[in-house]
């Protein structure tokens, strides 16, 4: 992955424009990308018809209370865990009243956390009938990951959305 800010701009602009042909939203929860993935989308014209919003849980403690993750999960599993990433996603969409979530956390660096080398991030995505969770392993400095990670957040949701048959 390149460590450009702007590599996610043309998946983005097919995403917004995927969602809008669609007319379903998507809103974020992101804890090591810290909102880059919603300002991503942000940035293409006309993503006020697609962007619900986001929410930036980088403490521990604002994935329950703003996200909704689940206490004793965040306990048991840690803040960057495969069930985390779901929990985000699902919290995103039904917080932001959205029909897409994506959740993000993982491990920037410079040090490793809880275990989890650094590069170890997890992507969640949800809807009311699909949710799934990717476990990537990105490799580089604190910036090139959190920009790896939200270009492949940007094209996972625009796979899913295009795999999505219910509308």
């Amino acid at each position: 992955m390149s460590a450009d800010p702007l590599t996610a701009a043309v998946p983005a602009a097919d995403l917004v424009r995927e969602l809008v042909l669609r007319e379903q939203t998507v809103a974020t929860a992101e804890s090591l990308t810290a909102g880059l993935l919603s300002a991503a989308i942000a940035g293409v014209p006309g993503a006020s018809a697609a962007l619900r919003g986001g929410l930036i849980v980088y403490a521990t403690e604002l994935k329950h209370t703003l996200a909704g993750v689940d206490a004793d999960l965040l306990r048991t599993d840690g803040p960057v865990a495969a069930r985390t990433a779901e929990q985000l996603a699902v919290g995103a969409r039904t917080r932001c009243d959205a029909t897409w979530g994506c959740g993000l956390t993982g491990v920037a660096g410079p040090d490793s956390q809880d275990g989890h080398p650094v590069g170890t991030v997890f992507l969640g995505v949800s809807s009311p009938w699909h949710s799934e969770v990717i476990r990537l392993q990105l490799q580089g400095d604190r910036w090139t990951i959190r920009i790896a990670a939200t270009d492949i957040a940007v094209r996972e949701l625009l796979r899913c959305v295009r795999a999505d048959r219910t509308r």
